[in-house]
């Protein structure tokens, strides 16, 4: 008998920039940035994966902040998918692909990202240096 697949975490996150983060909060939605328009979906990451994220394509940026996204509210868009031999990472698509916006009804917790001698830190764990 097959085993059926891992329960998605309760959560997944999205780094945004300020400008992106003001777009979500002033519209209700948004289309992420550059990278989730040209790819049709949307970057996300486990909380084990936000650190690796962070020090790969965020590196210097002061102007970040970690959204902690209801995977039970995207369910029907997110998907995980490789990104190397080893990490699955989750993207979320919208649902049947349709790249839809996504809704600021997802976003349970909002935290600034703060970048110090370059190492990053949020508070939406309780300071927990990421």
């Amino acid at each position: 008998m097959a085993t059926p697949p891992p329960l998605p975490p309760a959560f997944v996150y999205q780094i945004n920039t300020r400008d992106e983060w003001a777009e979500l909060q002033g519209t209700g939605e948004t289309l992420g940035g550059d990278l989730d328009c040209s790819t049709g979906c949307f970057h996300l990451s486990g909380l084990g994966q936000v650190k690796m994220t962070l020090k790969n394509y965020f590196r210097r940026q002061n102007d970040l902040y970690l959204l902690q996204v209801n995977t039970a509210k995207i369910a029907d868009g997110l998907i995980y998918e490789a990104a190397d031999g080893c990490n699955y990472f989750p993207h979320f698509y919208g649902p049947d692909r349709s790249f839809a916006p996504l809704q600021l009804s997802v976003v349970v917790k909002a935290d600034k990202i703060e970048l110090a001698n370059n190492d990053f830190t949020w508070s939406l764990l309780d300071g927990a240096a990421i």
